[in-house]
C-alpha cells in the first residue's frame, strides 16, 4: 500500500487542501445566503448554477488541458476558485453569487480532470482500485472537516471566506511541486445517451436520481439544517454526518454489491434513504440535535454509494470497449439531474418548509427503488464473472471519469475480456 501511495502522496495533499476549502465554502455559502434573506429558490438556483458550471467544464476542461497542460491548468484554475469566496464576502447580492458558482463548478470540474488523470498516470492495474479507494475517503473526510471549520467564525464576518480563499489557493504548491510524471493528454468520450440507456436502463435512471437528490442535498441542506434546529453551529454538525456516513458506508456497500448484486443493493440504499428521508419530514421538527445528526449520518451512508454501485452495475452490462463512453454517460446524467435537483427542491421548500428538501429526496429515492425493482422483472442480473470489481468501479465513478485514460480503459478492457 505505501509503495502505490507515496508516488500520489503530495498530489492527495493538494486534493485535502482543496477540498477543506471546497467542504467549508459549501456550508457557509447557503447559511449566509438565508442570514442575507436570500429566498429558498434563488438558494437552489445557485446550487444549480454550480453543477452547471460543473458540467461544462466536465466538456471544455480537457480543452484546455491539451493547450497548455495539466500544471498551468491547476494553477489558472486554483487562482479563479480561490478569488471566488472573497467575491462572496464582499459583494451580497443573489445574481453575482449565482454567477460566482458557476465559476467555482468550472474551476472545480477542472481541477479534479488534472488530479485524476494525474492520480490515472501514476498509478498501474494492480494498484489503480486502491489509490481511487483512498482518493474517495480522502475527498468526504476532508469535506467534513471543512464543514466543522464553520464552527471557528461567525458566518456574518468575512473570516471563514478568507480561510475558503487562503485553503484553495495554496493546493496549488504540492501539485506543482509533485516530483511524478504529468499526465498526457486526456481523452473525451463520445456521448451516446440512446446506447447507455440499452446498456443499462437501471444505471441510467440511477445516475439522474442520485443527481437530483445529492445536488439538492448539498445545496440546500445546510440552510435546512439551521431551519429545522434554529442553530447555525447545525449546519456544520449535519453536514459533516451525512459526508461522515456516506465516506464509512461507500466501501462496504460496495463490497456487499460484489456479493448479492448491484440491484438488491440499489434497492436496500434507496427504500432506506427515502424511509430516513420521510423521517426527517415528520419528526425534523421534533427530534433533538443529536437524533438529526444521527439521520443526517445515516441518510448519507444509503444515499452516497448508490452513484458508485449505479456506475459499476452498468459496467457489469457494457463490453469492455465502452467503458469510457459509459463512465462519462453516466456523469453527464448525474450532472443534469444535479442541475434540476436544487431547483426542483427549492419550489417544494417554498411551499412546504425547510423539510420540503427530504420530500423531494424521499420521492426520487422512492422512484429508484421502485425503477429498479421493475427492471429486475425484465432483465435478469449479469454473470458474476462479468462483473467489474467495485474498487475499479470507483475509478470509472470518480468525478471526471470521462478524462478517463484511453490507455488506463484499454487495460481494465483486456483484463475484463480475459
Amino acid at each position: 500500500m505505501k509503495s502505490a501511495l507515496m508516488p500520489v502522496a503530495s498530489l492527495l495533499l493538494g486534493v485535502a487542501l482543496l477540498l477543506t476549502g471546497q467542504g467549508l465554502q459549501g456550508t457557509l455559502l447557503p447559511v449566509r445566503a438565508t442570514m442575507e434573506a436570500f429566498s429558498t429558490l434563488s438558494i437552489g438556483v445557485m446550487g444549480g448554477a454550480y453543477f452547471l458550471g460543473f458540467t461544462a467544464g466536465c466538456f471544455k476542461g480537457g480543452d484546455l488541458v491539451a493547450r497548455v497542460g495539466h500544471v498551468r491548468v491547476f494553477a489558472a484554475m486554483t487562482a479563479l476558485a480561490s478569488a471566488a469566496p472573497l467575491l462572496h464576502g464582499l459583494i451580497l447580492e443573489p445574481i453575482t453569487w449565482t454567477l460566482l458558482r458557476t465559476l467555482t463548478g468550472f474551476c472545480f470540474a477542472v481541477l479534479y480532470i488534472v488530479i485524476e488523470s494525474w492520480l490515472n498516470e501514476v498509478s498501474t492495474n494492480e494498484n489503480r482500485g486502491m489509490v481511487f479507494s483512498t482518493y474517495v475517503m480522502i475527498t468526504m473526510s476532508v469535506f467534513a472537516i471543512g464543514q466543522m471549520m464553520m464552527l471557528m467564525y461567525d458566518p456574518r464576518e468575512l473570516y471563514l471566506f478568507g480561510i475558503v480563499a487562503v485553503l484553495i489557493s495554496i493546493a496549488v504548491v504540492p501539485v506543482v511541486m509533485s516530483t511524478a510524471p504529468e499526465p498526457q493528454k486526456p481523452h473525451s468520450a463520445r456521448v451516446n445517451l440512446a446506447r447507455l440507456f440499452r446498456i443499462s436502463p437501471a444505471g441510467t435512471i440511477t445516475s439522474l436520481c442520485s443527481g437530483l437528490t445529492n445536488g439538492a442535498f448539498w445545496s440546500l441542506a445546510p440552510a435546512v439544517a439551521v431551519g429545522l434546529s434554529g442553530d447555525l453551529s447545525m449546519a456544520a454538525w449535519f453536514m459533516s454526518a451525512n459526508v461522515v456516513g456516506g465516506a464509512l458506508s461507500q466501501w462496504p456497500i460496495g463490497r456487499l454489491s460484489d456479493r448479492v448484486g448491484r440491484r438488491p443493493m440499489l434497492i436496500i440504499c434507496a427504500i432506506c434513504s427515502s424511509i430516513i428521508a420521510m423521517l426527517i419530514v415528520t419528526r425534523g421538527n421534533a427530534t433533538g440535535t443529536s437524533a438529526l445528526v444521527t439521520l443526517g449520518f445515516l441518510w448519507g451512508a444509503a444515499a452516497f454509494p448508490q452513484y458508485a454501485i449505479a456506475v459499476a452495475n452498468t459496467n457489469d452490462y457494457a463490453d469492455p470497449s465502452e467503458y469510457v463512453m459509459v463512465s462519462s454517460v453516466l456523469l453527464l446524467m448525474y450532472g443534469l439531474g444535479a442541475i434540476v435537483g436544487p431547483l426542483i427542491a427549492s419550489v417544494a421548500m417554498t411551499y412546504i418548509g425547510d423539510t420540503g428538501l427530504y420530500v423531494h429526496t424521499g420521492i426520487f429515492h422512492l422512484v429508484t427503488a421502485m425503477y429498479i425493482g421493475f427492471r429486475a422483472t425484465r432483465r435478469t442480473a449479469a454473470p458474476e464473472r462479468q462483473h467489474l470489481d467495485f474498487n475499479e468501479s470507483l475509478v470509472a465513478a470518480s468525478t471526471t471519469s470521462q478524462v478517463y485514460e484511453e490507455e488506463t480503459q484499454q487495460e481494465l478492457a483486456d483484463d475484463a475480456a480475459i
